[in-house]
């Protein structure tokens, strides 16, 4: 068994490159490529590799190494590049080429790289996130005498989700899987009818018919609305009885692989079946009840998961994503970060960060700092039996005067103004590492994206502090 920890050993070509770019290198990159030289990091990823088929370890052909996979998907989210453009930018680049360890080698194309990503999933970058705190902690970027936390939303590849354009996705979905259907079973069975033509010009009118104001504008909207969800019915309807037919065999193919593909598409019909029906429950709803707080709101056919989220901005009252904690010590280390299934109240997250702290570094803050929205009397009590000498969280709304006193004090003030920092970290995050939308898929791809973006950020902040 060849072991794909690391690459090769460098070839004549590899020196020659090294010796050509060695000048070309920013500080950072020289610290951060010590960093990534750590042991335990290449492991993980590669444990990650040998678990996607079950004999990883001793059959196949030889595969990309465990540090060039990780250094290209941290290159990729430190240039928030896809993988293609990651691809290209390392074929073309020397300095990468080092940097990655691909050297005079092939460099691993795009489609192989998104797959090896995948691999990653959530629970081994929250591995590799800790293991780089760790290392952070031992080359003393960090010392653990300071904590800010804030909350932000990353949101989720969707276009804005209205429960028109939600109903007219669903169909479509649908009518292109009965489509792949009968060209392979043929005509047995019920026979196929698109109706999209009839959909899109419904979609069309009901996205005119919304721009009337008052009643008239309301009539109007509720009967076009009624004239989608009756085809709505009978496509969902079709689609059920492909669906039976297929589980029947009424639909099938003698070829394997065929068939193979016909019980996929049957599991994805059911998927959408009961999404659509779903959207159509809640148009119900909102259309002819007034009711717009549905609970468990469904924004997006394709990815289920994603919240309503409403953060008081003026530039974007609404998002559509979930909510990510973001923890910081010194030198702007990100030292821990959750992507949250629900979101929560800001004020449930203060008691359970400053306990992953003392987890992660060993030692309880000084100062721990925060915006308004995790105040309460209750925190900032636990905060001191926990052993924080500081709680820098401001309460907006009182009218005590010892409490308006205490904001006052320069000890206060100089913590509120050390936390405005994780507000400017948020904002790099999303400019430079794509945290503002999120283009992995699924709650496991959000998870990963967010995490990814975090060690980038991470990798670089530990280098320029190793730098200077």
């Amino acid at each position: 068994m060849i072991d794909l920890r690391r690459s090769r050993q460098y070839s004549f070509g590899d020196g020659l490159i090294a010796e050509a770019t060695g000048e070309l290198w920013e500080d950072w990159m020289r610290h951060a490529d010590e960093v990534l030289e750590d042991e335990q990091l290449i492991s993980a990823v590669y444990e990650a590799l040998l678990r996607r088929r079950p004999k990883s370890r001793t059959r196949g052909r030889r595969g990309t190494p465990a540090e060039v996979v990780l250094r290209m998907l941290l290159l990729k989210h430190l240039r928030n590049w896809s993988f293609a453009v990651v691809e290209r930018e390392v074929r073309a680049n020397l300095v990468y080429r080092e940097f990655a360890r691909v050297g005079a080698g092939k460099v691993p194309d795009a489609k192989s790289l998104g797959r090896q990503a995948q691999a990653l999933g959530p629970e081994v970058i929250a591995k590799i996130h800790q293991r780089m705190v760790a290392l952070a902690l031992e080359n003393k970027v960090i010392q653990g005498r300071r904590m800010r936390v804030d909350t932000t939303v990353v949101e989720t590849n969707i276009h804005y989700p209205t429960d028109s354009s939600l109903l007219g996705d669903g169909l479509r979905v649908l009518t292109r899987l009965m489509k792949k259907v009968t060209a392979v079973a043929g005509d047995a069975g019920t026979k196929m009818r698109d109706r999209m033509r009839s959909v899109q010009r419904r979609v069309a009118e009901i996205g005119r018919a919304a721009r009337i104001k008052g009643d008239r504008g309301k009539e109007k909207l509720q009967g076009m609305y009624g004239k989608l969800l009756a085809i709505t019915g009978r496509v969902t309807a079709q689609a059920k009885r492909f669906c039976s037919e297929i589980a029947s065999g009424v639909k099938c193919s003698a070829d394997v692989l065929k068939q193979a593909r016909l019980d996929s598409w049957k599991r994805e019909m059911d998927t959408m079946i009961s999404r659509t029906r779903q959207v159509v429950e809640q148009a119900k709803a909102r259309v002819f009840g007034g009711d717009t707080h549905v609970p468990g709101k469904l924004v997006s056919v394709f990815e289920p998961s994603s919240e309503v989220i409403r953060k008081g901005k003026a530039s974007k009252p609404t998002e559509f994503g979930k909510m990510v904690k973001v923890q910081e010590a010194e030198n702007q280390i990100v030292i821990g970060f959750e992507v949250y299934d629900r979101k929560p109240s800001d004020s449930d997250l203060l008691i359970p960060a400053i306990e992953a702290h003392r987890q992660l570094l060993g030692c309880m803050p000084h100062l721990v700092a925060a915006d308004a929205g995790f105040f309460s009397k209750k925190n900032e009590d636990a905060a001191h039996e926990l052993g924080v000498k500081r709680v820098s969280v401001p309460h907006r709304a009182t009218r005590s005067a010892a409490r308006q006193q205490k904001q006052k004090q320069r000890w206060f003030k100089k913590g509120q103004k050390w936390r405005t920092g994780c507000e400017g970290r948020i904002s790099l995050l999303k400019r430079r590492h794509g945290l503002r939308r999120s283009l992995y898929k699924g709650e496991a791809g959000m998870k990963r994206w967010v995490g990814l973006g975090i060690i980038a950020d991470n990798l670089i902040n530990i280098g320029r502090a190793m730098a200077r």
